[in-house]
């Protein structure tokens, strides 16, 4: 997963520019921190917020040059080292090789024939660098008093991974000196680059997540500088921002859950070598196997001698891919628009509405997804739609009528409609939302694909014109299919044909529904504003499930229900059970590459 190390030769604390005084530096990150943690800005002002603290973050930067800690050479110098590591601590590494797949970055390589549902991988635990490392090292006294610390594994981790780059005696230097020098996160864009996700739905997480990290930085430098726990710590002399932004980065785009131990609970962790795989489409072949303590992975598919192995990072919208993973995958069978519809309180049958779709299990106004894939809408948008259009005779049949209770499970099948009226209003209204989003964007899709041809395109810029084409491609198909659904739905009205008759056997199998659920068991993709972790920085709670199996499927930074099944809210990723995960967690799997697009 990744372009050729570029890293730097000089050593830390040598070939700065310019001697800055510890007053002149803790004043700009006090200035930095300040900016980074006040309210929030009025609608509109997001930008002129991003380019205010990008603008103070560039002069700490400028005053920072040539301090950060780097290793001479590049990462493919270092690979037959990680290779060596992990055979000595017991890891499978005959089965592949490391290797280079031009556009893609690096990748495993088969070394021999494999089979699917081989396991052909496995990374025990003491390879691993996760939140329970960290607290065993050089950073756990600071953890033990630092809030921060303990709500954010991933913060967490990305201070571990610091703190043991530079310690020359780290068990896990022969992983760290494999690792990219630098992503293709937003983290990385260039202001310009980054103008070009304006109007895209990722545009806010892109804002957030780099102004989060500043803040986050801002905030640890004066930690590691005023802290008397932190006076250990390996990074007072060279803690740079580009320093956190990598390692950020390398947290953020690699990082999984696993079962701690003892199996009781999960925590965050980064997996040497199983991290260099690339994606593609299909199913999670990952799991954590308690009973021999390592993570193992199976083929996806039979692959022969010298092909590349792949894995499958989860359903991930391409949105997430650029956020988080720093690429963007063409093939994507998960590409996907949020929506966010609601019922109006002020509207005369709130009420009623509000209490079908409470039996339904769906919220009065809640986040969905427009889909890439035909239809369009899941289960879930399919059954709000159907409630948000009923008439108040509708509403009081699914409330008080015949099979009542039983009629709610048939909201989202497309076999059952409300009534043709119903049908026609719902497929209408979504049609024009979906061409309303369209109009928000600055560019035409024609113009979109006129850029992508133009061969000085920087990367950055290319991913983030992809993106924002394949939005628009997706709101397109949208329009297209919500037109042929009106417009069929209007003919069945106008020839008065009858409307399939209600049949309890009919009940609740949702044919939208990836695990075929009733809607009422289905967990809907939302925004909980209300749940922010401390600084508003958190992104994973890594101690917020069980784990009662011996072994525990890996999802990328997430789990999976231990029977199998995926249980992956229409527009969003797995969540773990019993836990919620949040959404804009900087991370899952990450990529370096190149178009794939990302860095591995």
């Amino acid at each position: 997963m990744g372009k050729k190390s570029r890293v730097k030769t000089q050593k830390s604390g040598t070939g700065a520019t310019a001697a800055v005084s510890p007053k002149e530096m803790m004043n700009l990150i006090s200035e930095l921190l300040q900016k980074c943690s006040s309210a929030a800005p009025s609608p509109g002002k997001e930008w002129e917020e991003y380019v205010q603290i990008r603008a103070l973050v560039e002069k700490i930067r400028k005053k920072q040059k040539g301090m950060s800690v780097s290793f001479e050479g590049t990462r493919e110098d270092f690979f037959s080292e990680l290779m060596t590591w992990g055979a000595e601590c017991g890891a499978s590494c005959d089965g592949f090789e490391i290797s280079n797949f031009a556009d893609e970055g690096y990748g495993l390589k088969a070394a021999r024939d494999i089979k699917a549902e081989e396991l052909f991988l496995w990374i025990p635990r003491k390879m691993l660098m996760t939140v329970e490392s960290a607290k065993n090292s050089v950073l756990g006294l600071l953890y033990s008093q630092d809030r921060i610390l303990q709500a954010m594994g991933n913060v967490t981790l990305a201070l571990h991974l610091l703190c043991e780059r530079a310690n020359p005696s780290s068990p896990w230097l022969p992983y760290i000196k494999t690792l990219p020098a630098d992503y293709d996160t937003p983290l990385y864009f260039e202001e310009e680059e980054v103008r070009h996700l304006l109007a895209t739905q990722a545009i806010q997480d892109v804002l957030s997540q780099y102004k989060n990290t500043a803040r986050q930085y801002a905030y640890f430098y004066k930690v590691i500088h005023t802290h008397p726990n932190a006076s250990k710590l390996p990074l007072k002399d060279a803690f740079t921002f580009d320093d956190y932004r990598w390692a950020v980065s390398s947290v953020m785009t690699r990082q999984n859950q696993i079962p701690t131990a003892d199996g009781s609970r999960v925590t965050l962790a980064l997996i040497p070598l199983w991290d260099m795989s690339n994606h593609t489409n299909g199913l999670i072949t990952t799991g954590y196997n308690l009973e021999d303590d390592r993570c193992e992975c199976v083929a996806l598919k039979d692959y022969k001698e010298g092909e590349q192995i792949y894995i499958f990072y989860g359903t991930r919208s391409n949105a997430e891919f650029v956020i988080h993973n720093g690429f963007f995958f063409e093939d994507n069978a998960h590409d996907r628009v949020k929506i966010k519809l609601g019922v109006s309180k002020s509207e005369r049958l709130y009420a009623m509405k509000a209490e079908v779709l409470a039996r339904a299990g769906i919220p009065a106004s809640s986040i969905f997804a427009l889909h890439c894939s035909e239809p369009p809408i899941s289960a879930q948008l399919l059954a709000f739609l159907r409630v948000f259009c009923m008439t108040e005779e509708e509403l009081r049949d699914y409330l008080v009528g015949d099979h009542a209770i039983n009629k709610i499970f048939t909201l989202g099948n497309t076999e059952i409609p409300v009534s043709w009226e119903n049908e026609i209003k719902l497929w209408t209204f979504l049609e024009t939302r979906a061409a309303l989003l369209l109009k928000t964007y600055k560019t035409s899709s024609e113009e979109d694909r006129s850029m992508l041809e133009k061969p000085d395109l920087s990367l950055h810029s290319r991913i983030a014109i992809k993106l924002r084409l394949a939005e628009k491609e997706i709101l397109e198909r949208a329009v297209s299919c919500c037109r042929a659904k009106r417009l069929h739905f209007q003919k069945q009205l106008d020839e008065g044909t009858p409307l399939p008759l209600y049949e309890e056997s009919d009940i609740a199998l949702l044919e939208n529904a990836d695990a075929k659920l009733p809607i009422i068991l289905r967990k809907l993709e939302e925004e909980d504003e209300s749940v922010q972790e401390e600084m508003n920085l958190a992104q994973i709670k890594p101690d917020a499930a069980c784990v009662d199996s011996s072994k525990t499927p890996v999802l990328n930074s997430q789990c999976k229900d231990l029977n199998g099944t995926q249980e992956d809210p229409p527009g969003g990723d797995a969540v773990v059970k019993e836990s919620k995960v949040e959404k804009h967690d900087p991370s899952t799997k990450r990529t370096e590459g190149e178009p794939k697009d990302g860095g591995k």
